[in-house]
């Protein structure tokens, strides 16, 4: 039997939802134009005001929002609340190293983990659950935000954060966790392990697990599933709308459910901004509804997917956003981290090297490997072992101290990467995802 955290919210008629929308679209647009200067000189080009905003189908006249707004507003510029209401902030990589940061009040959260419940429910989840949180804590969203879910669904919450896979194999078997929430592929990993520890899918206690901030495909899904004994249910979001919970799948598995009383989702053409039709492959956008802190408005995702108001097995009403399906800009994402090549660039630039490389993102044992190829100079190139592990190891630190992650370097003979007429073959993604 189907499970709700909120059944009359997650089951309301698309009336109901819509009437929530208008209501909530035109408070917020006033509280953004009266709080946040930057969005009201924003409206203001476009010889806009509050009053022109009725409701949701007046949602196409406001100005779009981008990572370029929040680099430039960055760090207070775009914050709707005072600071002494703001309770936490939570952040992610930007592109040029300056980090995205969103504020929260207490009331931000709350939602957040409610939507995060959501989640949870619709996985299987009750109080009767253990869950085993194994996403990174601390300014990412993942661990926070399905740390807080957990608690309000009522379940033991074990909470791991990432790595030490002895301990996180440990708590599962000994605690009998029943719910995973993780990445995939660190999920794959854990599954992998556990194989070769020769435990069988009937001994490992785990009956479902929440996996996101990674693309995945089905065949993967159908690995992990396999090999843990459970069902697999993706979950999506971003650290600029909250974090993950903004929309999350149901036992149907085929498309997550956008949670419509705290988001409006648009598809997009990315290069007119127009507005596409129900079916039609573009860009997401999300506008939020009730965020106090950090409230923005159609909020440029970059992420190309579809939206699907066709009824649902599992009798939830919101509409339905799928996989997304690549992106419109450079981002990768790599073990949970967005990763922007003009990153890597700065610091390449930044010790010396001219800015001939290449990217190589691969997955190993379903974990993502970077691997940075850098050409040296012919002033720099030197047959010298030594100088030139030395220098790999300096481009490695300031990689990590960069994207939060560990890459491979390699440095690599003056005009040895392959040249481009076109545009520069910057990344090769071998992933099959």
């Amino acid at each position: 039997m189907e499970r709700y955290y909120q059944p009359e919210i997650e089951t309301a008629s698309p009336e109901q939802i819509k009437a929530w929308q208008d209501e909530k679209l035109v408070k917020q647009v006033r509280h953004v134009w009266d709080c946040v200067p930057y969005y009201r000189k924003l409206m203001e080009e476009k010889g806009l005001t509050p009053n022109d905003i009725k409701g949701r189908d007046d949602l196409h006249k406001l100005p779009f929002l981008s990572k370029y707004d929040l680099r430039e507003a960055y760090p207070y510029g775009l914050m709707g609340a005072p600071l002494k209401d703001c309770v936490r902030i939570q952040s992610t990589s930007g592109t040029t190293g300056k980090r995205v940061v969103a504020f929260y009040t207490q009331h931000d959260i709350d939602l957040w983990e409610d939507c995060c419940a959501r989640a949870i429910t619709a996985a299987g989840g009750t109080n009767e659950d253990v869950c085993q949180i194994s996403y990174g804590y601390g300014l990412f969203t993942g661990g926070p935000g399905l740390n807080g879910g957990s608690h309000k669904v009522g379940c033991l919450t074990i909470p791991t954060s990432s790595g030490n896979t002895e301990r996180q194999i440990m708590f599962i078997m000994d605690l009998s966790a029943t719910i995973l929430c993780c990445t995939p592929s660190y999920a794959a990993y854990l599954g992998e392990t556990m194989k070769e520890m020769g435990l069988t899918p009937d001994q490992i206690p785990l009956k479902a697990g929440i996996f996101g901030a990674e693309a995945w495909s089905e065949e993967m899904r159908q690995s992990i599933q396999e090999t843990l004994g459970i069902k697999a249910y993706d979950i999506y979001g971003l650290t600029e709308l909250s974090g993950p919970g903004v929309a999350f799948e149901c036992s149907a598995q085929n498309g997550m459910h956008i949670n419509e009383d705290h988001f409006i989702a648009e598809i997009i053409d990315p290069e007119t901004g127009e507005v596409l039709p129900d079916g039609t492959q573009g860009e997401l956008v999300f506008t939020s509804l009730d965020k106090e802190a950090f409230p923005l408005l159609r909020y440029r995702t970059r992420d190309v997917c579809v939206l699907s108001h066709e009824k649902c097995s599992c009798g939830r009403t919101h509409v339905k956003m799928c996989k997304p399906r690549g992106r419109t800009d450079d981002m990768l994402i790599i073990r949970g981290v967005n990763v922007f090549p003009s990153q890597i660039e700065t610091v390449l630039l930044n010790q010396g090297y001219p800015a001939n490389y290449q990217i190589i993102v691969d997955r190993v044992n379903n974990t993502d490997t970077l691997d940075v190829q850098v050409e040296m100079t012919p002033e720099m190139f030197t047959d010298n072992l030594g100088e030139i592990t030395s220098r790999q190891r300096e481009l490695v630190d300031g990689l990590r101290s960069m994207l939060g992650l560990t890459a491979k370097v390699t440095l690599v003979a003056p005009k040895s990467i392959t040249r481009s007429e076109g545009k520069a073959v910057r990344v090769i993604d071998r992933r099959k995802i």
